[in-house]
């Protein structure tokens, strides 16, 4: 926090320019700022009823924080005067820095230089909300009101920022920062910041892309660590959409996949939706993940506790079954006409009745789940009585609070609670959850948060230049060194694979290797399962068109399955691995994982375990099962492979990795390497 301490909690605040830099002082005003505010504008005599300062030198100290709302090139010169002052740090309003073309980007390297050491956020966005401490660093309105504690958000869109801010859902918002275009100050500068608040509960990050997705890593799992939930939403996932986030601030928005594997490498809540993003945020910030993903659920309607237990299925939850103990224990509370469930239609016969709403919640609490949740529709307060409801939530929070369970109160739509209601239940460690799907989804990524791995990423390091590709034969040669097994295979003439083929025994794979012969098994450059020298010498004449150099290997005969195991680069996140099914309908299957570098043998073992095509390893309606031990063992070394040549690798495909039956090991049937020249 040291670095943006005084830009985000100042004690001064100077605001230059005019219209837009009075706005920021009326809002500093509304919130309660009680620091000195200093505005500055030579032709004007006060801004909301400040005095103004006809320059920066006039100023009678050293601002901690400048709002600064003028053209881009005066902007310039207002960081460099700041910076040279030891000033603590700069807003800058204008665009047309790097989302404008070349000038825009040759001025927005002229902003970094100026700044210096200052930090600088934007250029190109609408500010800072500290709502702890009083400060509105923001030329707009904002929905956000002063809080003790929350949560943190910072976002790449200013207008999103503001929609975020106007939200009445119960969600205390402790920090909002518009990120602008990241000139200097991007998200982690944030993350980093939020995590040294200990008033800051839960942080949400709304990025089209980030810049230093190693650095991300680090501080999502400091975060972890620190039970600081973190919960992204990210767009840029289709093409359309990546093409409209690099238009919008030239931020390269990452394939959306390795942002999947990041997050779930690092413990991060990914959203999928903007009111997703608001409930996991809030349901997060009460208590961290949960336990696990078994939920209870009540409701006085069977169509409410119909309609959530079919929600849950493309979930990853689950209502459990009550056991027989907890049933009767739940019973007692009431009549016979009631079947007792999970999901639980406790009918209306309690309504009203506060101890015996207070029973049956208490009794369902009592059942162990990581969550036990309340499907609660308030009527509008306009045009109904809501006192037996707000009875009903009293004997809610007396239960929670009697059996000290972690619960929810659910409303099927958003309409459905009143702000002042789900206020009334946060600030009483419940989580009022808004809109029966947004809620579902928040459980369903609270449960799933676990970082699977203490590994930051490495930088991403740049693409080699120079790269050649290794054919079949030199990247085999290649992975035996790193300690793969490959077939017992020798590298011949045509005229020479007859004699090969005695050599290592029939049956054999015979191939053409070399130039242009990266997909073999297309040009017709691959016959399987030679079984005698003639079949040898005849493929090999055939052969012998495509190439004058050809492959002659043993044949592997007891595959139990094909997999696929890639590595390929990013610009963002540096080599990374894909397994999945393999051999030639790799692409027809498109049943894949992908796992970032370095890799753990738990990772890759759970990747594994989530592909569809895993029960063949495991031995499919009576087959043999496949030796997983080595398979995992073959992963983990190309994995090591990648981090060891991090700097040199383009691209690796071993398809297929034979998985033979247990006890028996794997084989590298086919590679292919692209890597730096000078290996």
């Amino acid at each position: 926090m040291s670095a943006l301490n005084r830009l985000f909690s100042p004690k001064s605040i100077a605001v230059i320019g005019g219209r837009i830099a009075e706005s920021v002082v009326v809002e500093l005003n509304k919130i309660g700022f009680t620091g000195e505010i200093w505005p500055v504008n030579p032709g004007r005599a006060e801004m909301d009823g400040i005095a103004c300062f006809k320059a920066i030198t006039d100023l009678p100290g050293i601002p901690d924080a400048t709002y600064i709302a003028v053209p881009r090139e005066a902007t310039v010169e207002i960081v460099a005067t700041l910076s040279a002052l030891g000033a603590g740090g700069a807003i800058c309003h204008a665009s047309g820095f790097s989302e404008h073309g070349e000038t825009g980007q040759a001025l927005s390297a002229k902003l970094l230089e100026a700044a210096g050491d200052m930090p600088v956020l934007g250029p190109n966005c609408w500010g800072v909300l500290n709502l702890i401490d009083n400060v509105a660093l923001w030329p707009d309105f904002h929905g956000a009101i002063p809080v003790k504690s929350g949560v943190a958000i910072v976002s790449q869109s200013g207008n999103m920022a503001i929609n975020f801010t106007m939200q009445k859902r119960g969600l205390p918002i402790a920090y909002v920062v518009d990120l602008g275009n990241q000139a200097m100050i991007d998200a982690n500068d944030c993350i980093e910041a939020f995590l040294a608040d200990t008033r800051v509960s839960a942080i949400g990050v709304h990025v089209e892309g980030l810049k230093d997705v190693a650095r991300f890593s680090t501080l999502a799992l400091r975060a972890h660590e620190m039970k600081v939930p973190l919960v992204a939403l990210k767009s840029g996932v289709s093409e359309k959409g990546a093409r409209a986030t690099m238009s919008h601030t030239s931020t390269l928005a990452g394939p959306d996949a390795l942002y999947d594997a990041l997050f779930a490498r690092c413990g991060v809540a990914r959203a999928r939706s903007v009111p997703g993003f608001l409930e996991t945020l809030k349901l997060l910030s009460l208590g961290g993940p949960l336990c696990g993903n078994e939920i209870a659920s009540l409701s006085c309607s069977g169509g409410e506790a119909a309609l959530i237990a079919d929600r849950v299925e493309h979930r990853g939850l689950t209502f459990p079954d009550l056991t027989p103990v907890h049933a009767e224990k739940v019973q007692a509370t009431l009549n016979e006409f009631v079947n007792i469930t999970n999901p639980l239609d406790y009918h209306t016969f309690i309504w009203g009745n506060f101890e015996a709403m207070e029973a049956t919640y208490g009794a369902m609490m009592e059942g162990g789940f990581d969550l036990t949740a309340i499907v609660f529709d308030y009527p509008r307060e306009d045009r109904s009585k809501t006192d037996a409801y707000d009875l009903a939530l009293d004997a809610w929070a007396a239960a929670a609070k009697r059996t000290t369970a972690r619960t929810a109160v659910v409303a099927t739509l958003p309409e459905c609670m009143p702000e002042h209601v789900a206020t009334r239940l946060y600030d009483q460690g419940i989580a009022p959850l808004l809109g029966l799907e947004e809620a579902l989804d928040a459980m369903d990524a609270a449960s799933r948060i676990n970082a699977n791995s203490s590994q930051a990423l490495k930088p991403a390091g740049s693409l080699p230049q120079d790269t050649t590709t290794l054919d079949e034969w030199q990247s085999k040669q290649l992975l035996a060194a790193a300690g793969l097994p490959v077939p017992v295979a020798r590298q011949v003439s045509p005229s020479e694979a007859a004699d090969a083929a005695d050599a290592i025994g029939y049956p054999v794979a015979l191939k053409a290797i070399g130039n242009g012969l990266e997909h073999k098994t297309e040009a017709g450059g691959v016959v399987l399962n030679l079984q005698t020298r003639e079949d040898a010498a005849r493929e090999s004449t055939r052969l012998g068109g495509l190439s004058d150099t050809l492959l002659v290997e043993e044949m592997i005969d007891d595959t139990v399955a094909e997999l696929i195991v890639g590595i390929d680069r990013d610009d963002q996140f540096g080599p990374y691995m894909v397994i999945g099914a393999g051999g030639v309908l790799v692409e027809i299957l498109q049943d894949s994982a992908t796992l970032l570098l370095p890799a753990s043998r738990t990772e890759i073992e759970s990747a594994l375990r989530g592909l569809k095509m895993f029960p063949v390893l495991e031995g499919y309606r009576g087959k043999p099962a496949g030796d997983l031990t080595a398979t995992i063992s073959a992963i983990e070394t190309i994995a090591a492979f990648a981090v060891d040549h991090w700097d040199d690798i383009a691209e690796l495909d071993v398809n297929p990795l034979l998985v033979r039956p247990a006890g028996k090991g794997v084989a590298v049937a086919d590679a292919l390497i692209r890597i730096r020249i000078n290996l």
